[in-house]
């Protein structure tokens, strides 16, 4: 199975590369799945349902978010309406929404996909992520009802993100990171067969604070006090992304290579691809 995981849609930009591109990029590659990433879409901060169904629309099988999914306020009202919108699965009972779901990929496979928080540093503190994570997989085990399982943990502390990857080590077949905006050059294989990202980095401007217009962090770190808003930067998007393929037979990766297309940073397309 081909699998495409996109990473945090910034702002306008963001959104209309992905868009953009990948209706292409689906059909050179002849991608089984895809996965994105879109709780920065709407101006940075938080997605809409339009913003959501028009990223469907360009492909994407699944939509996962993170601590900014509640950030525009229909997202409470729409994520218990579309099976494809993921939010945080450690949420506490409750919460609108789901954090994991089952699919069927273009080739028919099984795909569970599944939105972990972590709680390293970031707010609001959720559940146990390692608790959550293993509620899914003993729900949805690979090789008997899921035929990959795909995880988008979404924190900022590396050590948490690769300790999830050894966590779920030969028994997902994807765990990628999401949350820093800044792609990682850890990339692999884990020894049991577990395809692993520390980030996957943005769909966004580069020529930027994280896919923010520079000046008003830059400003809040030299003064300490706000001047205005922070606003998502406008320049040329690059996409940055995962590509996987996943053995039809035992559900783990067998290939793993970055994806980055557009300005700023060298571009890069899976050689197996």
């Amino acid at each position: 199975m081909r699998f495409l995981f996109l990473g945090d849609m910034v702002g306008k930009t963001g959104r209309t590369a992905v868009w953009e591109r990948l209706p292409g990029l689906i059909s050179d590659f002849k991608l089984d799945f895809v996965v994105v990433n879109g709780e920065n879409a709407a101006g940075g901060f938080g997605i809409t349902e339009d913003i959501f169904l028009s990223t469907i629309d360009a492909g994407a099988d699944v939509v996962t978010t993170g601590n900014h999914v509640w950030d525009q306020k229909e997202a409470v009202g729409f994520a218990g309406r579309h099976d494809q919108f993921l939010r945080p699965a450690n949420y506490p009972a409750g919460t609108p929404g789901r954090g994991a779901n089952l699919f069927i990929a273009r080739n028919g496979a099984r795909v569970l996909v599944a939105n972990i928080m972590g709680r390293v540093f970031m707010h609001p503190e959720l559940d146990d992520p390692f608790t959550a994570g293993e509620a899914i997989l003993a729900s949805c085990p690979l090789g008997e009802q899921a035929d990959a399982i795909i995880f988008d943990f979404h924190a900022e502390a590396t050590s948490e993100k690769q300790c999830f990857g050894h966590f779920v080590d030969g028994r997902a077949s994807v765990v990628v990171g999401t949350h820093t905006h800044v792609p990682t050059a850890d990339c692999q294989i884990l020894n049991g067969g577990t395809g692993y990202l520390s980030d996957a980095g943005m769909c966004g401007d580069y020529d930027s604070s994280l896919g923010m217009e520079k000046e008003e962090p830059l400003n809040r770190f030299i003064s300490k006090m706000p001047k205005g808003r922070f606003e998502a930067a406008s320049g040329a998007a690059t996409i940055c992304g995962l590509a996987v393929e996943i053995s039809d037979r035992t559900g783990l990766a067998e290939k793993i290579a970055p994806l980055r297309l557009g300005p700023r940073l060298s571009e890069t397309v899976p050689s197996f691809w």
